[in-house]
């Protein structure tokens, strides 16, 4: 099973086999943001620094960023939830996913990263 960690900006983040990185919200920001009702999705090929804001999810709330969680280039985007947003509330950690991300170096630290325990300690924090 591929390994998942997770950002303080509530993105997650799936190493994939290929060693791509698959990148969408948590549930925890999906629900904060109520009903999702559209998504700007990345270039593909583009170059993102990681903290930078890479997509945009707005709901019937507010629109959030979704930002890098490491620099790399934009592999690929999930054009299923341009068309479907609703299937980001529906299936945020699955099938919701915004995009897939080629880390600029092998050596940056997915590690450094927050896994399942350390974020829903963080989440207690709130």
């Amino acid at each position: 099973m591929a390994e998942t960690r997770f950002t303080r900006d509530h993105e997650w983040v799936r190493l994939e086999d290929d060693g791509t990185l698959t990148v969408g919200i948590t549930d925890h920001a999906q629900e904060a943001m109520g009903d999702i009702v559209f998504v700007e999705l990345p270039v593909v090929d583009r170059e993102v620094v990681e903290g930078e804001s890479v997509a945009t999810v707005e709901s019937t709330k507010a629109a959030n960023d979704v930002y890098a969680p490491i620099s790399g280039r934009v592999a690929e985007t999930n054009e299923i939830i341009a068309e479907d947003p609703g299937l980001i509330n529906r299936d945020p950690t699955g099938e919701g996913w915004f995009y897939r991300l080629e880390p600029a170096d092998d050596d940056e630290n997915f590690e450094s990263l927050m896994d399942e325990e350390a974020y829903e300690a963080f989440l207690e924090t709130l």
